[in-house]
């Protein structure tokens, strides 16, 4: 499948993007809005970041211990049963006078019932598609993921400064449970894709199978930590220029949306495979010289630049699923969904932590400092593995 005419001719996907666009509009707008209401009443840097991203912490959790549901769990009935649990969430989190402890045991809450959606989610992507047609789904639902985060950005700011961090959370809560409607009404009742009740010990089998491959190893840390990094350079956009987090938001999302479409429609596949590691760097760089407090033109422009390398996300999904069973596809990619908010959540709150030391663009220029030492100590690592591998193939059999 290589072209967006065949992808929406398949039965489901339009419904299917409708919801997921419904709740990513509901989650920038909630972050956004539950950020700046935590920011004014601590001006804390370290709890703004926590509140934004904290629900990504608990996600390591919910793969230990809960990511068998994903490949057990009826998809159309998990899917509406989640957005209704996210609405009720995002709706209490409104409530006047509500303490920052609350708040932060809601949005850990929320965050376990996260780590089971992703895989059931990516799961049914993979199964309405095949593998063939993933990449290109995923880019699609990417790509409008980015839309849509640039339009709950803008919202959400516009909300936060004409009304209230409040009402922009109702609005939030109102758009989670429009996204349970379209999934009830507009996709098809399937059964499980794996047999079995969900149970901790199915996730710890699955989760060594996974991870007992050495290509699929790298893939997961790949997609798990670069881009959990610069996630936490995010997570201090509001510390960073509090009247203009909301376009420096919406500027990364602009540079995901623009990565996404040059992985998933421009490149040929054989140009893309090799463009994994680059991504990554160009990912990290550009926050680098946010040490020297550029202006907001500049640090807008670098956000742009930098979130094209998101795209590298996809050339490492499309590996993993060639690299997993067909029976596994949910778990896998529940897991690499579940690792990768987890990290997103641990950097968050390093971030914040090393801003309270410092200031919110030396922890920026810190974690893409690490961002990119990471990628090349995977690029490294996968050199040599690929070395190894032509030499075993060019090696006689028996040896020498």
């Amino acid at each position: 499948m290589r072209s967006y005419r065949e992808l929406f001719r398949t039965p489901e996907i339009t419904p299917f993007l409708l919801a997921a666009s419904a709740q990513t509009v509901a989650q920038t707008m909630g972050g956004l809005a539950l950020g700046t209401l935590v920011y004014r009443a601590t001006a804390s840097p370290l709890l703004s970041a926590v509140s934004m991203f904290g629900s990504s912490l608990v996600q390591v959790l919910g793969a230990t211990f809960l990511l068998s549901a994903a490949d057990r769990l009826p998809p159309r009935a998990a899917l509406t049963a989640l957005p209704l649990l996210f609405a009720a969430a995002t709706a209490a989190l409104a409530l006047p006078g509500l303490p920052v402890g609350a708040i932060f045991a809601i949005v850990l809450a929320k965050g376990l019932v996260e780590s089971v959606g992703g895989g059931v989610c990516w799961g049914l992507l993979n199964e309405i598609l095949a593998k063939d047609g993933y990449l290109l789904g995923r880019s699609v639902f990417n790509m409008m993921s980015g839309l849509m985060q640039i339009t709950g950005y803008a919202t959400g700011g516009a909300l936060v400064a004409l009304l209230s961090p409040r009402l922009s959370l109702l609005a939030a809560a109102a758009l989670y449970a429009l996204a349970a409607v379209v999934v009830r009404l507009g996709l098809t009742r399937r059964p499980p894709r794996t047999t079995g009740r969900p149970s901790v010990s199915a996730t710890w089998r699955a989760n060594a199978l996974l991870w007992s491959c050495s290509p699929r190893r790298q893939v997961f840390l790949a997609l798990w930590i670069p881009n959990g990094l610069v996630v936490g350079c995010e997570s201090l956009y509001v510390s960073y220029a509090p009247a203009s987090a909301g376009t420096l938001f919406a500027c990364a999302a602009l540079g995901m949306l623009a990565g996404d479409v040059l992985v998933g429609r421009v490149l040929p596949p054989g140009l893309r495979s090799r463009l994994g590691f680059p991504l990554l760097l160009l990912l990290a760089l550009p926050y680098v010289p946010f040490l020297l407090h550029p202006a907001l033109p500049l640090a807008a422009a670098a956000v742009t630049l930098a979130s094209v390398g998101f795209g590298a996300s996809l050339v490492q999904q499309e590996r993993l699923v060639a690299l997993t069973p067909d029976g596994l596809t949910g778990h896998a990619l529940g897991l690499h969904s579940a690792g990768m908010l987890t990290m997103q959540g641990v950097a968050a709150a390093l971030a914040g932590t090393l801003a309270q030391l410092t200031s919110p663009a030396g922890a920026m220029t810190a974690l893409a400092v690490g961002s990119a030492a990471v990628t090349s100590l995977l690029m490294g690592a996968a050199k040599r593995e690929e070395l190894g591998r032509r030499a075993a193939e060019t090696s006689p059999p028996g040896g020498s």
